[in-house]
Parts: structure tokens; C-alpha cells; sequence
């Protein structure tokens, strides 16, 4: 039971980590709060489970990244933690939008130009 918890905590200091790292400027909407939004999705990029609540999280978190700055943000956050640990499967995370019936104009990936979000 401790092996399987210990990892989760070590993804979410790296997600912790994450957020610090990105720069975000004026945005409405910070890296907390996508995190906040993707926490339901932790186990199932990181191989440990089912999809489970993971779109709900998803359709919030596009839902309210209203302004292209708003966009922005969230694009930068999905790519620090798209690029932050090898324990998330790079398909999975950048298969989620289309899984969840949300259709965004950018892949999920560390390599993404968020600069180029609308």
C-alpha cells in the first residue's frame, strides 16, 4: 500500500513544481487551478487507472478559459506538466480533449507553442 501511494505523492510535487516553474503573466486563470481541474486525471495518465471523473474536470477547465489569454495559460500549464515526470503517458495526456468530447486547436505536448494559441 505505501509503494502505490508513494508515487502519487512524488507526481503531484512534480505538478507542484510544475506550476512554480511556469510563467504565467496577467492570466486569469493559473496553474493551480488547472491542476485543480486534472486532478481526477492523474491516475489514468499515469497508467494507475480508468478515466473515471477525468472529462468533467476536462469540459470545467475548457469551459472557463474564456479569453485567448485565458487559453494561453492553460495551454502553458498542460505543456510544463505534459513535459514534467516520464511517469505520464505523453499519448494519453494529449489523447484527453478528444476522449472527453472537447476540441481544442493544440496538441498537448511539451514541444506545443502556446504563444500560438488563440
Amino acid at each position: 500500500m505505501a509503494a502505490t501511494i508513494k508515487p502519487t505523492y512524488m507526481i503531484l510535487i512534480i505538478f507542484a513544481v510544475a506550476m512554480a516553474v511556469a510563467s504565467l503573466g496577467e492570466a486569469a486563470i493559473s496553474c493551480g487551478t488547472v491542476t485543480s481541474y486534472l486532478n481526477p486525471c492523474l491516475p489514468y495518465v499515469t497508467n494507475k487507472g480508468p478515466l473515471g471523473g477525468c472529462c468533467n474536470g476536462i469540459k470545467g477547465l475548457f469551459a472557463a478559459a474564456k479569453t485567448t489569454a485565458d487559453r494561453q495559460s492553460v495551454c502553458s500549464c498542460l505543456k510544463s506538466l505534459a513535459g514534467s515526470t516520464s511517469a505520464i503517458s505523453p499519448d494519453k495526456a494529449a489523447g484527453l480533449p478528444g476522449q472527453c468530447g472537447v476540441n481544442i486547436p493544440y496538441k498537448i505536448s511539451p514541444s506545443t507553442d502556446c504563444a500560438k494559441v488563440n
